[in-house]
């Protein structure tokens, strides 16, 4: 194995502008994000500017407020505005959509096995209401091309599929999907396909109408770096009509006109805090000037670190890197020992690595005990040495 080499580190540079504890090695950005101090400082702006009088607030500033995060949204996403609402986090996006499916009896929903567990139980939950089936496609892990994820999905469509849900960016394996390539595949059989990209927008370039896929929430919390409770839902202008938000509130019946009744619908569910979507511009330009070339270089430079950091640990380990380079982001998972544990539930080996080490990193069975597996994220705070003190904690713990 000829190693990756970790990039110029930048870390001692931006370190300061997260509020992260200094006393944690903090590897698991990609479970919830960390938003910067200005970003922070930007939602506190919003919220006085409500608090100040909220009738005004809500009633004549929220619609400009909204329209301008989704336009810089929009820009970064390769998404028409029109065409992109905000949602709280993506596993509602998911949930939108597969509620606003109309399934029979007997139809299917095809799910992999990469799959976030929140998402798969809401695809469980809506088959089972309509007496319809989630059928499962295996993807292998260790996995020595995208073509096989591809291959594995075909494998479990059939006549009665009605739709497809599949991670962009997976969230036990860190593996980005080819999921162009398997858009493609499902249009020329009629399947459509949600795309669950948590992971994606800010990890990976985003083009949304080259990417074509009928539906494709994600997370601007993880890797763009906003305020938690900041997401989207992009749904494709001929499939607006039947996506209805959760909640179903006045843009029901309102009489606007200027826009489209889907923004009507999405952009008002009811009072709510809506700082962490209006600080998505904030986001993107504070994390735009972290590195010289903006985002591109900043997703070059995490996706550097995260495969050195990832061939740093298998070294340590033994094993193999269980994945080729090209499927690789700013996450990366590596194969532990067997083990009893749970997917659900912190692993042991998780709570010494913080309470002795000070280390937080996710150790979880997958895709089922005794089987585990270590996540490590990467972005622009970490560097070597992090992941050099995590090496030499699994060799003392395991």
């Amino acid at each position: 194995m000829n190693p990756n080499a970790f990039p110029e580190s930048r870390a001692a540079a931006v370190r300061e502008l997260w509020s992260l504890d200094p006393a944690v090695t903090f590897l698991n950005h990609g479970s919830y994000g960390a938003c910067p101090r200005a970003v922070l400082d930007a939602q506190q702006r919003y919220r006085e500017q409500l608090e100040r009088e909220p009738v005004r607030f809500f009633l004549r500033e929220l619609g400009p407020l909204l329209d301008a995060a989704r336009g810089a949204l929009a820009s970064f996403a390769g998404a028409d505005l029109d065409d992109l609402v905000f949602v709280p986090n993506a596993t509602v996006g998911v949930n939108t959509v597969l509620r606003s499916l109309s399934l029979r009896p007997d139809d299917e929903l095809c799910i992999t096995d990469h799959g976030y567990n929140a998402c798969n139980n809401a695809a469980e939950a809506v088959a089972a209401r309509a007496g319809a089936r989630v059928v499962v496609a295996p993807v292998p892990f260790p996995i020595e091309a995208p073509e096989q994820v591809v291959d594995a999905v075909l494998a479990r469509v059939g006549p009665r599929t009605r739709l497809v849900l599949v991670d962009h960016v997976t969230s036990p394996t860190g593996l980005v999907f080819p999921v162009a390539s398997l858009i493609a595949a499902l249009a020329e059989r009629g399947v459509d396909v949600l795309v669950d990209g948590a992971h994606a927008p800010g990890m990976v370039p985003l083009d949304l109408r080259a990417l074509g896929a009928a539906y494709y929430t994600g997370n601007c919390h993880k890797w763009i770096c906003s305020p938690k409770g900041a997401a989207f839902l992009h749904v494709r202008r001929d499939k607006q009509g039947a996506v209805r938000p959760l909640s179903i509130s006045h843009g029901a019946n309102s009489p606007r006109t200027d826009r489209s009744r889907f923004l009507l619908e999405f952009d008002w569910t009811g009072t709510a805090d809506p700082s962490a979507a209006l600080c998505v511009a904030d986001a993107l330009r504070a994390m735009a000037a972290l590195v010289p070339g903006g985002w591109p270089a900043l997703q070059a430079h995490n996706r550097a670190t995260a495969l050195a950091a990832r061939d740093l640990l298998c070294e340590a380990l033994g094993c193999m890197p269980p994945s080729p380079d090209a499927m690789i982001g700013a996450l990366a998972t590596v194969p532990l020992p067997d083990a009893p544990s749970s997917r659900l539930c912190l692993d042991p080996l998780q709570d010494a690595l913080l309470e002795r080490w000070g280390i937080e990193v996710p150790v979880f069975a997958w895709p089922a005990s005794p089987r585990r597996h270590l996540r490590i994220s990467a972005q622009i705070y970490n560097d070597r040495p992090h992941y050099e003190r995590l090496a030499a904690a699994l060799a003392a713990l395991l």
